[in-house]
C-alpha cells in the first residue's frame, strides 16, 4: 500500500501564492506519472496537472501559466501555485495510478479569498 500526504494548503489573498507538497511513503515518483487533482465544493473533481517519470508535464488550460508541478525528490512533488485566484479554491489532491491501483492522498484545502 502506497500512502500519499499532502500538505501545504491554506487562506490566501487573491493574486498570492502556496506551495503544496505530496509525499509518498514509496520512492515512487521517478518511476511513474504523478497528478494532481482539484475538487471543488459542488464540482467534480478535475485534473490540475501531471508529472510524468521522464520529466515532462502537462496542465489544466486553466492553470497553465500560473501553476508548475515539479518533483523534488522520489518521494515528494511539489505544486507551485502563483497568482491564485478565488476559483482556485478547492481541495487538492494527489493521485498515482500504480500496480493496477490508484492512489489518493486525504487532501488538502486551497481557499483563496481577500
Amino acid at each position: 500500500q502506497v500512502q500519499l500526504v499532502e500538505s501545504g494548503g491554506g487562506l490566501v489573498q487573491p493574486g498570492g501564492s502556496l506551495r503544496l507538497s505530496c509525499a509518498a511513503s514509496e520512492l515512487i515518483f521517478s518511476l511513474y506519472s504523478m497528478d494532481w487533482y482539484r475538487q471543488a465544493p459542488g464540482k467534480q473533481r478535475e485534473l490540475v496537472a501531471r508529472l510524468f517519470a521522464g520529466g515532462s508535464t502537462n496542465y489544466a488550460d486553466s492553470v497553465k501559466g500560473r501553476f508548475t508541478i515539479s518533483r523534488a525528490n522520489a518521494k515528494t512533488v511539489y505544486l507551485q501555485m502563483n497568482s491564485l485566484k478565488s476559483e482556485d479554491t478547492a481541495v487538492y489532491y494527489c493521485h498515482v495510478f500504480l500496480r493496477s491501483t490508484h492512489y489518493w492522498g486525504q487532501g488538502t484545502q486551497v481557499t483563496v479569498s481577500s
